[in-house]
């Protein structure tokens, strides 16, 4: 089994804007968007983090946590967002212990619950992750699922 390096972007900010272009071109959110948050994270302006999985020094998965990831329910906060991992690299349980990290981090932080949108079924659940509600997402046609990791 491969080993893998997990980190925050505060263990690593020299990769603030590789890990910017990087969640960009999975998202096509706008990089000054992540840069602004990581910016922030970085200096300590919040406690919402950013985290990477790292091969060989190559981003192949990550994942932050921002106030809201663009759905109604603003009460519901904060919310892990843009987790991905490269398609070579998926079925290896590293969005598990990604998830896992993020969760114990918020935890030893003070912060519980989080929150995560999805459109996807049965995934998070064996994360300890439960369905909470249906929200609408800004500018969605349709709700999409959230979940909350308590």
């Amino acid at each position: 089994m491969n080993e893998y390096t997990y980190i925050t972007l505060r263990q690593k900010p020299e990769l603030k804007e590789a890990a910017a272009v990087w969640f960009h071109d999975k998202w096509e959110v706008p990089q000054e968007a992540y840069l602004e948050c990581i910016e922030a994270y970085l200096n300590d302006e919040t406690e919402y983090g950013w985290y990477l999985c790292l091969d060989s020094g190559r981003i192949i998965g990550g994942l932050g946590v921002i106030e809201n990831d663009f759905h109604d329910r603003k009460d519901l906060t904060p919310n892990v967002c843009a987790l991905y991992i490269e398609k070579e690299y998926r079925c290896q349980g590293i969005a598990g212990k990604l998830l896992d990290i993020v969760v114990q981090d918020m935890k030893s932080k003070g912060i519980t619950p989080i929150y995560l949108i999805t459109d996807h079924t049965s995934f998070y659940e064996r994360y300890g992750w439960e369905f909470l509600c249906m929200v609408q997402g800004d500018g969605e046609p349709d709700m999409t699922r959230m979940y909350i990791h308590r």
